[in-house]
């Protein structure tokens, strides 16, 4: 098994090793269920109390007491009873560390407006439009980039100035879900791999069968339609740095072409989901997409595909009787000839650095349980976190994909990409509104996509300027 390296591309052969850059989301309402930080040795070695690294689950404080509440945006494994499963199994070990969990359905919104209160709770999901500067406001430091960064993957993706304030809760590759049967009845016997080999299958599937959605965008979701972003970084480019440090300095990132005569880039993303719509090759009305109908949808052959990263192939195996027919393939467009996907974490586990210092270790404790000993990443059929562990067999289309992490950028442009996005209000991975608008265009047909892009362009190179290093 080869290490996911951010500076040079991962060649997957044989054995799997597959892994995304967007962090799974969760369906406006909530369900329940059973220090700043300078530097993270620092903070673990102030009062003798040792850093995340260092804890060896099992052994240490098997007789620590609290009570702790843990904010999550999976809902659907509230909901079904699975995460009290693994309560239950890690209570074996510390019976005396209680765990509630507390589901939020419009996660990024809600958990960004609940840390502003200190008292929120112990554990959360930290959103991902937290900038990395500010993570020691709200999350306490657990450990030193160093000491995790050869054992696990995407390590650095909520680490700020070398500490470490969020622990990857699995990795994502970034594909588009099918229903291989489908497929197979409409004739398509090989992956596609440019946008338009991709928009012929969807033909060739509408045209096989009227009745299937070829792909169903869950526009009215909302938060589904962020999942597109995820797919114009390493996926589009084949740059490991172009996301955090080369597009944020880059005028124009959204024509087509950005990288030559040949190459669409991120463009092709959403040239994809334009002309899919345009064209009659989505669900007839998009403003009446149901999410969890969707799920059952796809996995009995009504949906030929979905653009979601793999942290969804678990729900969809587990929404009908033919868990066998749901496939993962890689996104597909090609640069200078050669098919990448983007690797990267999904949500990151955070500890509320104002809860008390049991809590603080109890929270530690479960974090390190869950990525190490519970097995959840492969249950969700994701990439695991820590470098050791085995990958799932639902990536094996990734089979010779070259896969790219984004790198961080470094220091001084630790929050640039995020400031020009604020700027241009094109929050990407983010905010939805602007790929909805996608959606819309092709439907209403009142502007093309590349009207849309030369909106987007302006807004991004003014950004650019404004926020641009001194």
């Amino acid at each position: 098994m080869r290490k996911i390296n951010r500076r040079n591309f991962l060649k997957v052969t044989g054995v799997l090793a597959a892994a995304s850059a967007l962090a799974a989301c969760g369906g406006s309402s909530t369900s329940t269920a059973g220090s700043t930080g300078s530097t993270a040795g620092s903070a673990a070695s102030a009062d003798g109390a040792k850093a995340y690294n260092e804890l060896t689950v099992g052994t240490d404080n098997t007789d620590l007491k609290a009570d702790l509440k843990f904010i999550s945006h999976r809902t659907d494994l509230i909901e079904d009873g699975t995460f009290d499963g693994y309560v239950a199994a890690f209570q074996k070990l510390y019976p005396n560390i209680t765990i509630k969990y507390e589901g939020i359905t419009d996660y990024a919104t809600d958990m960004t407006t609940r840390l502003t209160s200190n008292d929120w709770g112990d554990l959360c999901m930290i959103p991902t439009n937290i900038p990395l500067t500010e993570l020691g406001d709200y999350f306490e430091p657990l450990c030193a980039l160093s000491d995790i960064e050869n054992d696990y993957n995407f390590a650095s993706n909520r680490a700020y100035n070398g500490s470490v304030y969020g622990i990857p809760s699995t990795g994502n590759a970034q594909g588009i879900i099918y229903n291989k049967k489908v497929f197979e009845a409409a004739g398509i016997t090989t992956l596609p791999k440019t946008p338009d080999e991709f928009l012929d299958d969807l033909q060739k599937i509408k045209d096989y069968d009227p009745s299937i959605d070829p792909l169903y965008t869950n526009y009215a979701a909302g938060w589904t339609m962020t999942a597109w972003d995820a797919y114009t970084s390493g996926g589009a480019t084949g740059d490991p740095d172009w996301m955090n440090i080369t597009m944020p300095q880059t005028k124009d990132p959204f024509q087509k072409g950005i990288l030559g005569a040949d190459d669409m880039g991120p463009y092709a993303v959403y040239y994809i989901l334009y002309e899919a719509v345009k064209r009659g090759l989505t669900e007839a009305d998009p403003t009446t997409t149901d999410w969890e109908g969707s799920k059952p949808r796809i996995n009995n052959g009504q949906i030929g595909a979905m653009v979601l990263g793999s942290w969804a192939i678990v729900q969809m195996q587990a929404a009908g009787d033919h868990a066998d027919d749901i496939g993962y393939m890689p996104f597909p467009i090609t640069v200078k000839g050669t098919q990448y996907a983007s690797a990267g974490a999904d949500y990151c586990y955070g500890v509320n650095k104002n809860t008390t210092d049991d809590k603080k270790l109890a929270a530690m404790l479960y974090i390190k349980w869950l990525t190490e000993s519970s097995n959840f990443a492969y249950d969700q059929g994701g990439v695991p976190v820590l470098k050791s562990q085995e990958y799932p067999d639902t990536l094996k289309a990734f089979d010779g994909i070259d896969l790219v992490e984004d790198a961080p950028a470094p220091a001084e442009l630790a929050d640039l990409a995020t400031e020009v996005q604020q700027e241009a209000e094109l929050m990407l991975n983010a905010d939805q509104t602007h790929v909805m608008r996608v959606v819309e265009a092709g439907i209403n047909g009142d502007e093309t996509l590349d009207d849309i892009v030369a909106d987007w362009n302006a807004a991004w190179d003014a950004a650019v300027d404004a926020c641009a290093p001194q």
